[in-house]
Formats: C-alpha cells, sequence, structure tokens
C-alpha cells in the first residue's frame, strides 16, 4: 500500500438484507444514504489513524473496488473513513472504542 491508502474488506455482500425486524430488503429497494462497515486489511505508510484487524465505517458509494487473488477489496483514503472501531482505543475507562 502507498501513501495514506486504506485497503479494507466489506463485512456484508450487497444484496438483499434483513431488518431489525426480520422483514427481507431486496437489492433493488431505494434506500438513503447508507455507511457501512469494513474490516482494514492494509494501510499505507502514510496511514495515521487505523492499523489492520481495525474495523472503520464508510461510505460505499465513494469507493474503489479491487480483487486480488479472487477476493474483493475496497481502497480508498485515509481521509475517506468516518469512523474507527478498535479494541485498542478502548483503553480508558470513559471509552467507548470508537474513534470519530
Amino acid at each position: 500500500m502507498l501513501h495514506d491508502r486504506v485497503l479494507v474488506r466489506t463485512d456484508t455482500p450487497e444484496g438483499e438484507r434483513r431488518s431489525t425486524g426480520g422483514i427481507v430488503i431486496p437489492a433493488t429497494a431505494a434506500v438513503g444514504r447508507r455507511l457501512a462497515w469494513a474490516e482494514v486489511v492494509a494501510v499505507g505508510q502514510n496511514v495515521r489513524t487505523v492499523e489492520p484487524g481495525d474495523r472503520v465505517l464508510y461510505d460505499p458509494e465513494d469507493r474503489a473496488e479491487v480483487e486480488v487473488r479472487g477476493v474483493a477489496y475496497v481502497l480508498m483514503r485515509e481521509r475517506d473513513l468516518h469512523a474507527v472501531a478498535a479494541e485498542r482505543l478502548e483503553g480508558s475507562e470513559d471509552s467507548t472504542g470508537l474513534y470519530l
């Protein structure tokens, strides 16, 4: 990875999903702007806030997909991340483990 790039693997495949009430929502359903969670796989040398293994929140509409050895990943800049959820951030007693 170069510079401030972050390579992530999405948590859920795109397609139909279920609501909290159990209703199946088809992939073709129009929904508002929705952010998605992913796991960081690799980072560039200038990335300061995330490490491999962290979970990050990003906008799936602003992404560049790449396939490496048959696995689909999303490549983005560090500044395009909205939040980081990592166990290493849970150090203090008032911390939620979520860095926004």
